[in-house]
């Protein structure tokens, strides 16, 4: 008669747990490029940072791991939150993997690997919500959505002085300027922003694209500025507009 084990036991064999080696057998099938990129979208922060070391100590390319493995990781994470299968946070914390993992990265990076690598980013953007308003979760989103893009972000924060936007724009040398205003009464900041560029003889150095929920397309051309949009998505979209047109 064959002896039943009692339910506690019934899927361990010599101390070991079936389902750990149905789940250490599905990860073994995984390469390290495939490991790194599951752990970006699902906002695995420290695997994601292990990984990348692991890839380095193993001699893989970190320019292939970036273009091949980590861009198409945010991309999906991208279209995760534009199709509401994921939210900010998870936004947020796929971010923070892809950083993390690239930090490790990029030390391994030649430098002519390094300057080949920058030349095929999209380009570089400041943004940053203007002077008086505190809101920035909107602009965190696309600052998140545009990095994911291939974009260099060069994030601001909330409440940035005008002059700031455009110090930051020649320190990094950015091509694109964008402005978000959560608030009727900071709103003025964002033509403020492009009236100094004028002043400053520097308007057809950068573009501008202005948002955020009190502005409108309306208000964009009123100002002067080279494009707005409505949500996070339409920024990214037009951000890549903008960079074909200045090509």
């Amino acid at each position: 008669m064959a002896k039943i084990l009692p339910i506690s036991r019934r899927n361990v064999i010599n101390g070991h747990n079936i389902d750990e080696f149905e789940t250490g057998t599905k990860l073994s099938s995984e390469t390290l490029n495939d490991k790194l990129k599951r752990f970006v979208i699902e906002g695995e922060e420290n695997a994601a940072q292990e990984t990348a070391l692991q890839i380095l100590k193993t001699g893989g390319d970190p320019v292939e791991v970036i273009e091949k493995y980590l861009s198409p990781a945010m991309k999906a994470v991208g279209e995760k939150f534009e199709n509401g299968e994921y939210f900010l946070t998870n936004l947020m914390t796929s971010a923070a993997a892809m950083k993390a993992a690239t930090n490790v990265l990029t030390v391994g990076i030649r430098k002519e690997d390094r300057e080949k690598l920058r030349a095929r980013r999209m380009g570089k953007v400041t943004i940053g919500t203007v002077s008086g308003d505190i809101h920035d979760i909107g602009k965190n989103i696309v600052a998140v959505l545009l990095e994911a893009n291939g974009f260099d972000v060069y994030d601001l924060g909330k409440d940035v002085d005008s002059m700031k936007f455009i110090d930051r724009a020649a320190e990094v040398q950015a091509d694109i300027i964008a402005v978000s205003s959560l608030m009727t009464t900071t709103k003025p900041a964002q033509k403020e922003v492009i009236e100094f560029l004028n002043e400053m003889k520097l308007r057809n150095k950068y573009m501008v694209m202005v948002g955020g929920s009190p502005t409108t397309k309306e208000w964009g051309e009123e100002i002067g500025a080279d494009g707005w949009a409505e949500t996070a998505e339409e920024a990214v979209k037009l951000a890549e507009k903008l960079m074909q047109n200045k090509r």
